[in-house]
């Protein structure tokens, strides 16, 4: 367990774009700017995906049910995904990233982290490289990005959501113990509602009060969660930025406007599934060795089924037919479907092995 700042610092940016998939559909559609919107689901049924800040005032979240969405805000507007477009930005602003980092960590379509302590384009400060990666962004996508700076990437991450929408916030070294005392615990990575709710009993509300715990007693209560919570609360964290970050899983899943009944129905629609999850492993350049495949049906109960290999998931017949099979076994259905899900996972690396990360070295320049 490490507990102290012996490692030489770096300057870590996390950059999270504003409402992304809204805000896409908000940039493209003149009609929608300034509106609520949901991307994703329908008033009747389906799960929001995105919401815009216009939603968000009215409470409506991502992962919300879409009628629990248009009962809390009667006006919103629900728009179909369009993830092709999503990514093909998100292509354009990794290439901005790339401008000022060897060293990017995509989490995701609209996050990332950047280690820019070897100042690739000498700006001469991570703040400033942070305002031009921002300005880059919104200069050639129409888009706003917050970013958080700061000198580890717990810090970083959580600065990131300080100052939204298009903001930037800054945690400097001799800040991050005091900045993390003052967090809620439910802004600590993987600290979920039933974690804060037990630290909550046990009188653990802030990171203040997690600081004040020693590490017997945090592994009593928290178990292999201990040695990470003992040094984030006290701003430590040694995580180095990965370009070469797989993936734990890779999986689709689709809501239907009409509850699905039929083997034929089903079949056809999970073979759509299986393309877009196939898409998926190729564009990662990786394989994985389990398939799941998850059905809910219409009174919203949850079955998976799922097979495990020794060897990774040879090519896309390989998974089809491994999810068809999986399908088999829960025909016939016993209630209308109303969403199919399939997920691989146990994924490995297939692209050119990555050099692994240098140890970073101070530097002179201004944070």
């Amino acid at each position: 367990m490490k507990d102290d700042q012996s490692e030489p610092l770096r300057k870590i940016i996390h950059i999270d774009m504003d409402a992304f998939f809204a805000s896409v559909e908000q940039r493209d559609n003149p009609l929608l700017r300034d509106k609520p919107v949901a991307v994703g689901g329908s008033a009747r049924r389906g799960v929001v995906a995105a919401a815009s800040y216009e939603a968000r005032q009215y409470g409506v979240r991502s992962a919300m049910p879409s009628i629990t969405a248009a009962r809390r805000c009667p006006s919103l507007v629900f728009v179909p995904p369009r993830f092709e477009v999503y990514r093909s930005v998100s292509e354009q602003i990794r290439d901005i990233f790339n401008q000022y980092s060897d060293l990017v960590e995509p989490l995701s379509l609209d996050e990332a982290y950047l280690d820019v302590t070897q100042d690739k384009r000498t700006v001469g400060s991570a703040i400033q490289t942070a305002e031009l990666i921002r300005a880059s962004i919104h200069q050639q996508t129409g888009l706003t990005a917050s970013a958080g700076v700061s000198y580890n990437k717990f810090l970083a991450k959580v600065a990131s959501d300080q100052n939204k929408p298009n903001g930037i916030f800054v945690v400097r070294p001799q800040e991050g113990a005091q900045f993390a005392a003052g967090l809620p615990v439910r802004r600590f990575y993987g600290v979920g509602p039933k974690t804060a709710e037990r630290m909550n009993q046990l009188e653990i509300h802030m990171g203040a009060d997690l600081r004040a715990q020693s590490i017997v007693f945090l592994r009593e209560h928290f178990g292999n969660s201990a040695d990470y919570l003992y040094n984030a609360v006290r701003g430590v964290d040694h995580r180095p930025v990965r370009p070469d970050r797989i993936r734990k899983s890779v999986g689709r899943e689709r809501t239907f406007q009409h509850d699905l009944q039929s083997e034929n129905d089903l079949r056809d629609a999970l073979n759509h599934v299986i393309e877009s999850v196939w898409e998926r492993i190729t564009k990662n350049e990786a394989a994985g060795r389990t398939v799941t495949l998850k059905v809910k049906y219409s009174d919203f109960r949850q079955i998976t089924r799922s097979k495990s290999f020794e060897r990774c998931v040879n090519g896309r017949q390989h998974l089809s037919s491994v999810a068809h099979e999986l399908l088999t076994q829960l025909l016939p259905v016993p209630l209308g479907v109303r969403l199919i899900g399939l997920t691989m996972s146990s994924l490995v690396d297939q692209s050119s092995p990555a050099t692994a990360p240098t140890r970073v070295r101070q530097h002179t320049f201004d944070f």
